[in-house]
């Protein structure tokens, strides 16, 4: 009990956020092998998804390429692609976006209910579970469909806000990259880039918050959110370099198919998503951990403030 008390009783930086995450994993054999388990459908299917994924950008690249003979100030940049377009490139548009939405995101949740259930458990009793008590846990038919509720909208939003930033890139690299104004399109966009990146690894740390809730709590919808921006207010900075820290693994697994073209070879996507996985599995740990932390916070400032009254 003593234990259990010490760990609820830290106050975290980013960095300890980590630690307990990591420690969660490393010091519990079962926790490991159970997360594996329950992750493999989202796995395998993330590897077919890549892969449709991958070659769609290599056809997408083609489509954008700059025809011979223009300049960058001179390419008739909407015609030329309208052009280009055809049906299979929008049935795959639509297919990408159907298994997104649809099976992907229900793949990840699935394994994000069981994730976050059994180490709020064993972070929070301080203590290994048995493989046993995991298959046999069971999870509340209501905690099933809040987390199903604030899923929804956790995808929409940041589904809309990462589409935000993928417009803007795009929009630079393909439409206002000009030699004659160069620096000005870079400022303009490099600061509504940052703008927008950094509203969305704050409110990122807010969904993924909200989305907890509904799992360890019930509360989903609006008033998961409310609650996650109540506990989270003062703690914006630790919620938004902790998403920075995921937000980067998943930038530097990408960096590859960014930098010298996607590939389809089978074994470097097996790899890639192995990685995006764990770093998955590790987000949603650290999500739990920074959760409780910031709802002792809360509750410690109001019984001071109580203490203080009386």
């Amino acid at each position: 009990m003593e234990n259990k008390s010490v760990v609820l009783d830290q106050k975290l930086e980013v960095i300890d956020i980590l630690k307990q995450a990591l420690k969660i994993f490393t010091k519990n054999i079962n926790f490991i092998i159970f997360t594996v388990v329950a992750s493999l459908p989202l796995f395998f299917f993330s590897v077919y998804y890549e892969i449709l994924l991958q070659n769609f950008l290599l056809e997408t690249t083609e489509i954008l390429k700059e025809p011979p003979g223009y300049f960058n100030f001179s390419w008739p940049i909407p015609f030329d692609i309208a052009k280009k377009l055809n049906k299979n490139f929008l049935h795959q548009l639509l297919q990408l976006g159907t298994l997104y939405f649809v099976p992907l995101n229900l793949l990840e949740l699935s394994s994000v209910l069981v994730i976050v259930d059994l180490a709020s458990e064993i972070y929070k009793e301080n203590r290994s579970i048995t493989l046993k008590d995991m298959i046999h846990k069971p999870i509340e038919k209501a905690r099933l469909k809040g987390a199903f509720i604030s899923s929804i909208l956790f995808v929409f939003l940041s589904t809309c806000t990462l589409l935000g930033l993928i417009w803007l890139v795009t929009t630079y690299f393909f439409v206002l990259r000009n030699p004659l104004y160069n620096v000005f399109f870079v400022l303009v966009c490099g600061t509504a880039f940052v703008v927008l990146l950094t509203a969305y690894l704050t409110w990122s740390s807010l969904w993924n918050m909200s989305l907890v809730i509904s799992i360890l709590e019930g509360i989903y919808g609006a008033e998961a959110f409310a609650l996650s921006a109540y506990f989270s207010r003062r703690n914006d900075r630790r919620g938004l370099v902790l998403m920075l820290v995921f937000f980067v693994w998943e930038v530097v697994l990408r960096l590859p198919c960014f930098c010298f073209g996607c590939t389809r070879t089978e074994s470097v996507i097996l790899v890639q998503i192995g990685l995006s996985c764990l770093g998955n599995a590790l987000k949603w740990v650290a999500s739990m951990v920074y959760f409780f932390d910031c709802k002792n916070r809360v509750l410690e400032k109001k019984v001071d403030e109580e203490l203080g009254r009386a």
